[in-house]
């Protein structure tokens, strides 16, 4: 006779949102104190527990996708300063400016346009009219130089 499951229906909205903070498969497993095998049996025996992981990381990920192109475009937005001046806390709205980001643009596109943005390019080379290619035997020979003349 099987060991009953630990597994609780409470579980699935707690899994749901460990995911969306970013929690990886280990991570919920630790949380819930089984191993991770055990969660891997849980996603296939309760198919709303599953969908809730893939739930929260699909969030998560967007969330992430949403910050990679802010930085790649750049962004700004308000924020407000304090400092202490004479004594007294003077508070600043500003405006924060963040160019774009190279960086983060080149890995947005390379994920992106992988066709286009690809680093290596591969060749291909094929002979007359797309045939095969044809080889010719290359000989070499080597000559002796004359001995000096005395």
């Amino acid at each position: 006779m099987a060991r009953p499951s630990k597994f609780k229906d409470e579980f699935i909205l707690q899994a749901k949102k460990l995911c969306k903070l970013g929690a990886t498969d280990i991570e919920v497993a630790d949380f819930f104190a089984i191993d991770v095998r055990t969660l891997y049996r849980w996603k296939g025996e309760q198919p709303k527990f599953c969908q809730a992981l893939k739930a929260g990381k699909n969030e998560a990920d967007d969330r992430v996708e949403r910050s990679l192109f802010a930085r790649a475009t750049g962004y700004e937005h308000d924020e407000t300063d304090i400092r202490v001046v004479n004594n007294k806390i003077v508070k600043t709205r500003i405006r924060k400016i963040y160019p774009p980001d190279t960086t983060a643009a080149i890995f947005w596109v390379k994920n992106r346009r992988p066709d286009e943005w690809r680093e290596a390019k591969s060749v291909e080379l094929t002979g007359k009219n797309g045939g095969p290619v044809q080889y010719s035997k290359v000989e070499r020979t080597i000559v002796d130089p004359a001995p000096p003349k005395p």
